[in-house]
């Protein structure tokens, strides 16, 4: 938890930096947050190749809207609102070839035995959730967002973020134990 809130603080303070003209800040907010923007599109749209595209474009909308932040304590929730509405729009332009492409790689995925028994259950529950509530875990769970930044970050009030995931886990739960098929 304190790691967590030294991550944050150090976030806030790279993009204060940045707002001071500093490249090298930008360089290391790049390099800590492309990976997790990379995870969270990856898991939403399960293509690694459009991942890569929604996830550049994503990093160029957050350059050229950063001067406009105007509380850096907002960043990760900034940063993963603009992921969402950069996939919504290639789902949007392309429903039918990402459904077929993230199935596909769900299928692949639950082949692979590299992966172990335990993450191909885990990709297959998350895989279960509705997108809204998949966003929602990912965020909660994966990228440890409050619960005020995935509403932020989903656009939607506080009770419905709390509601998601309290539903997402408790499917994510029932999933892995095995009570759903």
């Amino acid at each position: 938890m304190a790691q967590r809130e030294a991550d944050r603080t150090y976030d806030e303070l790279l993009v204060l930096l940045i707002g001071e003209g500093d490249r090298r800040a930008g360089e290391r907010l790049a390099a800590r947050w492309y990976p997790r923007l990379m995870r969270t599109a990856r898991r939403l749209i399960g293509d690694a190749d459009a991942a890569e595209e929604i996830v550049q474009d994503t990093w160029f909308a957050i350059v050229r809207g950063l001067p406009r932040l105007k509380d850096p304590s907002r960043f990760p929730a900034w940063a993963f609102s603009i992921l969402r509405r950069t996939c919504v729009d290639v789902i949007r332009s392309n429903t039918r070839d990402r459904a077929q492409k993230a199935h596909a790689a769900v299928t692949q995925a639950t082949c692979t035995e590299a992966r172990g028994e335990t993450m191909t259950a885990l990709d297959q529950a998350f895989a279960g959730l509705s997108p809204e509530h998949r966003l929602a875990a990912i965020l909660y769970f994966g990228e440890g967002l409050r619960l005020a930044e995935i509403a932020n970050a989903t656009d939607v009030p506080l009770g419905t973020a709390k509601s998601r995931i309290f539903y997402a886990r408790r499917q994510l739960k029932a999933a892995l134990e095995g009570d759903l098929p």
